[in-house]
């Protein structure tokens, strides 16, 4: 029994922590998962980096971003952070 109210404390850390900040960065990361599986032609997106462009093409690693002016760049399906409306 001493053992037991001993590790409660450490116990009721692991519980807190996993609530406060594994859950919710698992649940962001599932959420960005499912964005970048569910790109299509024609969406305007934002790179990690910043930049925004249209989707010009996609293939299963890799998306070609039209930025204007004709010029287009290719980037890893994992760079998009997030899809304008």
């Amino acid at each position: 029994m001493d053992i037991l109210v001993t590790l409660a404390p450490i116990i009721l850390m692991f519980v807190i922590f996993y609530f406060l900040l594994i859950r919710p960065q698992q649940k962001r990361q599932r959420e960005v998962r499912e964005m970048q599986d569910a790109l299509q032609k024609g969406d305007s997106v934002i790179t990690i980096g910043g930049l925004h462009g249209d989707v010009h093409a996609i293939d299963e690693d890799a998306i070609v971003i039209d930025v204007g002016d004709g010029t287009k760049l290719t980037y890893d399906r994992a760079a998009i952070r997030d899809v304008k409306n």
